[in-house]
């Protein structure tokens, strides 16, 4: 009960808080045309280019192609995890989620050299090391737990995933079950919630984040079309 309570919880501030993150994004007001050059001049240039910069990280491949290759093999590995674990969430399991299974599993370790390669260049980089916060060490870290953890439960002490389906499942019914006796379990499930927790108020919310950067999302066409924000809109329209 203490951890179906926990998961409750943590879905909750995780739904609440990208709610509230992601309309205080499209409130705030974007006043300058800031595109970064060289920019796209359509609509549809922009959709091209942030498909690039969520899909291959174009912008960070040239900017630093040690750090765009580890960034690949955690978001990488981590999007297989994620699609691997739909299974402890639907009955029956969905045919292509079936397909990923093995590869998954070989995921982790993807994500967890990813995980090691962002995290040693904050301390090996001196520019890096320098902007770098305890916060940003910290994220890293539980991020690196969560692999380790699930990781050590697939390969070093199983544990009963037809009962974490269970609960899970269980969850989804408001119908509570049992979670197997694991320590491990438990260590991996805690760390998970406090992800959940924390990710609407961090800097993982670059996630959605990127969406929303008008250096990206712009067209650059100054010249063409005016930029007006709707509050300067609003001022110029009572002037």
């Amino acid at each position: 009960m203490l951890f179906a309570a926990l998961f409750y919880a943590a879905f909750l501030i995780l739904a609440g808080g990208l709610v509230y993150r992601i309309s205080d994004y499209l409130r705030t007001p974007a006043p300058l045309k800031i595109p970064t050059t060289p920019a796209p001049t359509t609509g549809g240039g922009v959709v091209l280019r942030m498909t690039r910069e969520v899909l291959l990280f174009e912008s960070l491949f040239k900017g630093s192609l040690w750090t765009w290759a580890f960034a690949v093999l955690f978001h990488g590995g981590l999007a297989l995890v994620l699609m691997r674990h739909l299974r402890y969430f639907t009955q029956p399991v969905w045919s292509w989620v079936d397909l990923v299974q093995p590869f998954g599993i070989y995921a982790g370790f993807v994500m967890a050299i990813g995980l090691v390669g962002l995290w040693g260049r904050r301390f090996l980089v001196d520019r890096i090391r320098y902007i770098s916060t305890p916060s940003d060490h910290l994220m890293l870290a539980l991020l690196l737990m969560i692999a380790l953890s699930g990781l050590s439960m697939k390969f070093l002490d199983h544990t009963d995933i037809i009962g974490v389906k269970a609960f899970f499942l269980g969850l989804e019914h408001f119908d509570p079950q049992p979670l197997p006796a694991s320590p491990l379990l438990y260590l991996h499930l805690s760390l998970v919630a406090t992800l959940m927790i924390i990710f609407p108020f961090s800097k993982l919310l670059h996630a959605p984040g990127v969406f929303f950067s008008p250096s990206r999302n712009q067209p650059d066409n100054p010249r063409e079309h005016r930029h007006l924000s709707p509050w300067a809109a609003k001022l110029e329209s009572e002037s």
